[in-house]
């Protein structure tokens, strides 16, 4: 990870999709980054015509255009954090790899000595468990992963870049957040909330898997959140991601940023019962902390 930004509030990017009932994608991210004290800017991937309900239809901006709109951020703003979601192709995974290492970004200092934390949430399985990338962009993306601080799958989308079947326990989820880490060199954070065994009824335990170096590995550490069941959970893994990448942008470690986002999580699905968007799965309430 990087050090702290200098800059009291501190930039960060979204390079993601669109979600025009807001509860996902950059919407999501932006809500979240502003939840965290954190400026918000974005980069869209790719245009998604969706709804609480579902996905209708998804347009994709040239790869040239995407370039544009990153080199048109990174002329002009120093850069604190970056959270990359939704990449969708082999071409748009390649043409934000190029510009990661174009400006250094992924291993260099800006002039402040300053490289941005980068975390990746691989929005690569649908929660109905469909493939959302075809073979040629999954294997661009794994190769991606080493370029990032942290990576948040969900329990399906760690299971294919552990190239195994999906986990049926918090055992087998850390076995696979081990070979990813590992094989890439990133923190992992193997999110518990697709488990279904008997614990996870009640509460989700999410894990911090470190790499191992040399034969050692930095022990993994749990932290336990009630479970809320609510059909109100769009979005929840852009905004766990975004949420993080902002307070470690502002100086937490991850093991100190993640109970701030499982706590703040909570609240907002605690609270997105207030909220009346849609007839699906509705929005969590970014807010919820701030508004109650």
């Amino acid at each position: 990870m990087s050090l702290p930004s200098p800059r009291s509030i501190p930039n960060i990017l979204s390079i993601a999709g669109t979600d025009p009932t807001g509860g996902a994608g950059i919407q999501a991210d932006l809500k979240s980054f502003a939840a965290h004290r954190g400026y918000g800017m974005c980069v869209v991937t790719a245009l998604v015509a969706q709804n609480t309900q579902g996905v209708r239809g998804i347009h994709l901006p040239p790869a040239s255009f995407l370039r544009a709109q990153l080199d048109a951020v990174s002329d002009d703003v120093a850069l604190d954090a970056i959270k990359i979601g939704m990449l969708g192709t082999e071409e748009i995974i390649t043409t934000v790899a190029e510009w990661l290492d174009a400006l250094g970004l992924s291993g260099d200092h800006d002039d402040a000595g300053i490289r941005p934390v980068l975390v990746l949430d691989p929005v690569m399985v649908a929660t109905s468990g469909d493939r959302l990338l075809d073979a040629a962009a999954e294997s661009a993306l794994i190769h991606f992963l080493h370029r990032a601080d942290l990576i948040t799958p969900n329990v399906p989308e760690l299971a294919l870049l552990a190239g195994t079947e999906p986990a049926t326990d918090p055992a087998g989820l850390i076995s696979q957040a081990r070979t990813v880490a590992d094989a890439h060199q990133v923190v992992v954070l193997a999110k518990g909330g697709h488990l279904d065994d008997a614990s996870a009824k009640e509460f989700v335990v999410d894990t911090l898997v470190y790499p191992g170096q040399s034969g050692a590995r930095q022990e993994e550490e749990q932290f336990l959140s009630p479970r809320i069941h609510t059909q109100n959970t769009h979005g929840t893994g852009c905004s766990v991601s975004a949420a993080l990448a902002t307070l470690a942008a502002r100086g937490h470690s991850w093991s100190t940023a993640l109970p701030v986002v499982k706590d703040w999580m909570t609240a907002a699905l605690q609270d997105s019962e207030r909220l009346d968007v849609g007839k699906g799965h509705g929005p969590i309430q970014h807010f919820a902390q701030l508004w109650r």
